[in-house]
């Protein structure tokens, strides 16, 4: 009885178990259930013999229906299924439930139809079963029983056919191709479900695996092939006298028409559940639905201009996913927008939202679009693209490098594609690559605008940046200063000054007249004390490469009155806190470098030596350094028109600073002293002199005995300077103080010194 038992024939098409000698079909089923493990008695009995009986019997059920057989029973086809699935022998569940739904496909379609729907719930079950030859034998058994039976369970498996194309098994990914591309292909009423058919296919063109891709783009040329068939006599003046667009993605073979129709039809259908889908919080929907965006999009054509505002906000937002996948799949998606969608129409939607809040992602899809565009038909949007990237709003927005690294993608797609359409909006151009270069603590940004810069200049068959500077410098000065009487420290303005300036280059002396025009309005007292900080730091980098720079053209001398008088000797003037005192040490540092260039002019130098004495006893170390090497340089230059009053005053703060705490101080001082001893030479005030120098002799004398040696050794060279003037009194003064020091050996190096000089006279 056991044995009859098991040659039951299992016949899923039908829903009978059904014995060929005769015999009832439901006693068969109950019989099996127990033989296949549902009864609990049996459960620890191996069940893989008769599960392997069981399949080879479905050839000898083939045969008796072949043979006229009518089967009685059309039930609990679910059932043998749900006994099927509990079996741990998976290879042998897979096989049956698949031979079983093959046989009786084939075999008794008419009656097929009636029962399928209570096969999809056991199928749905187990297609997500840990074995993946399970996987793909449920759903290749799924596409039979669609397929033969009624096609509206198409609704019911979608989800999970979806699921199984994130498969890690590239075969489970294959079969669902597979089942969705005969579905697309022989589903009698596969024009119901082509909306949602189609993203699953089409999602398998970007399959990580060469043989998916390549039977999904097969699949899909055959049902474009046979859709265009079908409705031949609505394609017929497409098929006759469409022409080819001129402009195309390069290395992109276009579809045929009737997988556009197809995609075109049926866009405004899929489209709002993928734009959902390319926002959802799993990362891996996210990826796979910007991969079919991008597919679906090249399909579309220039039907994308009915669905741009929801792919632009979804684009928006898309692109700024941590995933650099989703990010990179969208960029391409709007690259073809800018292909197939009027720039009249995408620029116009693009542009709007800057008048919001623009965001980089705004700029990112912008940049996307302009490399898609044709250079023809961007070009007369070349104005405006120009003046809105150049807008205060859209390039002075925000610091972040991310946005100012997306507004430099903009110039560099407009750049790429117009080349030298470019010249017509160089200036703005030049304006948005100055703000970005005046983001500060963003060195590589920096470099990424000068290539840009460089590149424009190419485009224009320019030898370099500078010459873009030569021809918009004046009006680039103009941009900067239109609200400089009412800037402060935070003002953008700033930056871009400081970088027009200083990478112009010797470019900027072209046009001294407005940069020293704005130097002295904003360098005014009364004004933000960071800011003449900040213009003060720019002035001084110039003037230490004048010649380079300010001077390039020799006219800068014609403008040193204004910058000693109207701008340095105010800035000059004691004031308290830390921010005048810095502000005082840069102005010394600029008038050294005055000085070092050989650019002082000597009717300004009793206006600046009162200022330049008290730098000298600033609390700044740099303030006192750079107030004795001015001194210094003042006394070479024109120390010897300097009266005995002049003269009289200048000293004794230099003499203070060899009590600095400073050595470097000290060392300068003892140099500036050198200097002044030099004025005093064969001058006409020399005897008008002699007390002071008298004074200076003995002061000198108690520096020798520093215990430093390198200040001891600057003091004794000054000394010897000095001796010239009146030896006998130093020699004197020597004697006298030579006992008082530890060491006598400087003092009798400078009575030999005093004794050598003379003997020749």
């Amino acid at each position: 009885a056991s044995s009859r038992e098991e040659k039951y024939v299992v016949h899923a098409r039908t829903g009978a178990l059904y014995h060929p000698r005769g015999g009832s079909g439901v006693q068969g089923i109950s019989t099996a259930g127990c033989r296949l493990g549902m009864n609990q008695h049996c459960a620890s009995q191996p069940r893989e013999p008769a599960l392997r009986r069981v399949g080879d019997d479905v050839s000898v059920g083939e045969k008796c229906l072949w043979a006229g057989i009518h089967l009685q029973y059309s039930v609990n086809i679910s059932l043998l299924l749900t006994v099927l699935q509990k079996s741990p022998c998976s290879k042998c569940v897979a096989c049956v439930e698949n031979r079983v739904l093959e046989v009786s496909v084939s075999l008794l379609t008419e009656h097929f139809h009636m029962q399928s729907e209570s096969l999809i719930k056991p199928l749905m079950q187990t297609i997500s079963h840990q074995h993946y030859r399970v996987r793909v034998d449920v759903i290749q058994a799924t596409g039979t029983v669609i397929q033969f039976g009624n096609g509206k369970s198409v609704d019911d498996v979608l989800s999970h056919l979806a699921q199984r194309l994130f498969d890690e098994i590239p075969k489970v990914r294959q079969a669902v191709t597979t089942v969705v591309g005969e579905w697309l292909l022989h589903l009698r009423d596969r024009y119901s479900y082509f909306h949602k058919l189609i993203p699953l296919l089409l999602s398998s063109v970007t399959d990580d695996i060469p043989e998916n891709i390549t039977l999904a783009w097969t699949y899909w040329e055959k049902i474009g092939l046979q859709w265009e068939k079908e409705n031949e006599e609505d394609l017929k003046d497409k098929m006759d006298f469409s022409v080819p667009p001129s402009h195309y993605p390069k290395g992109v073979t276009r579809p045929g028409l009737g997988c556009r129709e197809l995609v075109s039809r049926n866009l405004s259908k899929v489209l709002p559940a993928l734009c959902r889908d390319v926002t959802d919080w799993v990362e891996s929907t996210r990826v796979k639905a910007s991969q079919l965006l991008y597919v679906l999009l090249l399909h579309a054509e220039d039907h994308i201009t009915q669905h741009m505002e929801l792919l632009l906000r979804t684009l928006y937002q898309a692109c700024l996913d941590e995933e650099s996948e989703v990010v990179r799949n969208c960029v391409k998606a709007a690259e073809l927008i800018g292909t197939f969608v009027s720039p009249k129409v995408s620029l116009r939607l693009i542009t709007s939202a800057f008048e919001v809040t623009p965001k980089p992602s705004c700029l990112m899809v912008l940049a996307a679009v302009i490399r898609g565009s044709p250079k023809e038909i961007l070009q007369p949007h070349l104005s405006d693209l120009g003046d809105t990237l150049s807008q205060a709003g859209v390039c002075q927005q925000s610091e972040e490098v991310l946005y100012m690294e997306q507004l430099l993608c903009c110039v560099r797609a407009l750049i790429e594609v117009c080349q030298e359409d470019c010249q017509e909006i160089c200036l703005q151009l030049m304006k948005v690559l100055v703000t970005v270069m005046a983001v500060p603590s963003s060195q590589h940004l920096k470099e990424k605008a000068e290539e840009t810069m460089c590149s424009l200049a190419e485009v224009q068959q320019l030898d370099g940046f500078l010459y873009l500077y030569r021809q918009h410098i004046l009006q680039l000065l103009e941009w900067v200063s239109v609200s400089h009487d009412s800037w402060t420290c935070y003002s953008p303005e700033i930056l871009q000054l400081d970088v027009i300036a200083t990478h112009s280059g010797p470019v900027i002396g072209e046009a001294l007249h407005d940069f020293i025009l704005i130097l002295k309005t904003c360098l005014q007292p009364n004004k933000d004390p960071q800011m003449r900080l900040k213009l003060f730091t720019v002035l001084s980098e110039l003037l230490q490469k004048a010649n380079e720079t300010i001077n390039s053209q020799g006219l800068f001398p014609h403008y040193l009155e204004i910058v000693i008088k109207d701008i340095l000797a105010p800035n000059l003037q004691w004031h308290a806190g830390r921010t005048a005192a810095a502000i005082r040490t840069t102005a010394v540092s600029c008038l050294w470098a005055l000085i070092h260039c050989q650019m002082l002019i000597l009717k300004v130098k009793d206006a600046l030596m009162p200022q330049i004495i008290a730098a000298m006893d600033e609390d700044s170390k740099i303030s006192r350094l750079m107030g004795c090497r001015i001194v210094g340089g003042i006394l070479k230059v024109c120390g010897r028109q300097f009266d005995e009053i002049q003269l009289g005053k200048t000293y004794p703060e230099v003499l203070k600073r060899l009590d600095d705490a400073s050595p470097d101080v000290q060392l300068t001082a003892a140099h500036t002293l050198t200097d002044w001893f030099k004025c005093l030479k064969g001058s006409d005030v020399k005897s008008a002199m002699k007390s002071h120098i008298e004074f200076l002799y003995q002061e000198l004398l108690i520096h020798l005995d520093d215990q430093d040696p390198d200040t001891q050794n600057a003091v004794l060279e000054v000394l010897k300077e000095g001796s010239i003037l009146y030896p006998e009194l130093l020699v004197r003064e020597v004697e006298i103080a030579i006992d008082k020091h530890r060491t006598p050996v400087y003092c009798k190096q400078l009575l030999h010194h005093i004794q050598t000089t003379r003997e020749p006279a």
